[in-house]
């Protein structure tokens, strides 16, 4: 399966994003592409793609989107996957912690086991592992750094406490 890579834009500095040829989204992450990197442009109808993603971002960043839809295919264990599909049903605006997720997806003493997992997220803020915290509400941990997590929560207006 051929994947196409773009850099795309953010309050934040740069993105990078990967589609599959179907359009699904593989990857976003924040931090550019490797300028040394030499890849051809992606057909006309994936770049389409990415620039639907880059006003889906956009929008987020100014704060009148909060679903998406894109389509996502990360890759992963099947227990990886079943907690970022967990993640997926954290409401905009809303934290969980970390214990409740274990919970949620049968395990209540898999709460490390679960911080891992959503420390392996692929895709960045679609996939909202921003929205989970430590049981007493505090910022645990972001691929992409807590300042960047405490900026998406506020965002949000999730930073008021644990929510669902």
């Amino acid at each position: 399966m051929r994947v196409w890579h773009y850099e795309l834009s953010s309050p934040y500095g740069p993105m990078w994003a990967a589609l599959t040829e179907q359009g699904r989204l593989k990857q976003l992450a924040f931090g550019g592409l490797d300028p040394k990197a030499t890849m051809p442009l992606p057909p006309k109808a994936l770049q389409e793609t990415f620039r639907f993603l880059q006003r889906q971002l956009d929008s987020y960043f100014a704060g009148t989107l909060q679903t998406f839809t894109i389509p996502l295919d990360p890759s992963g264990t099947p227990f990886q996957v079943q907690v970022w599909e967990r993640l997926l049903s954290i409401p905009y605006g809303q934290t969980l912690s970390y214990h409740e997720l274990a919970n949620r997806i049968g395990n209540e003493n898999a709460s490390q086991a679960v911080g891992t997992a959503v420390g392996a997220n692929p895709i960045a803020i679609l996939i909202p592992c921003h929205r989970v915290v430590g049981t007493d509400g505090s910022l645990r941990g972001y691929a992409w750094g807590l300042e960047i997590k405490e900026s998406l929560l506020i965002l949000e207006g999730a930073l008021g406490g644990l929510g669902l």
